[in-house]
């Protein structure tokens, strides 16, 4: 799995207006974490944070197939 980085960045920026720390708390990963993902074109992310995305999505009836790509 990874992760749909366009769709992601949109979501950073419409959802929490850029806040990247009010995205990493409600996908229940680290500042850090997120910031790894943004640099590297979200290749750092692990389950921890598919699962974090999944249940971000389904907590706010968003698909959760429009930010992970299941390979």
């Amino acid at each position: 799995m990874e992760i749909n980085m366009k769709a992601f960045n949109t979501l950073l920026k419409e959802k929490f207006e850029g806040n990247q720390s009010e995205m990493a708390r409600n996908i229940g990963i680290s500042k850090y974490q997120l910031n790894m993902i943004l640099k590297n074109n979200g290749k750092s992310a692990g389950k921890k944070v598919i699962g974090g995305i999944i249940k971000f999505c389904i907590a706010n009836n968003y698909n959760f197939m429009d930010y992970i790509f299941l390979t």
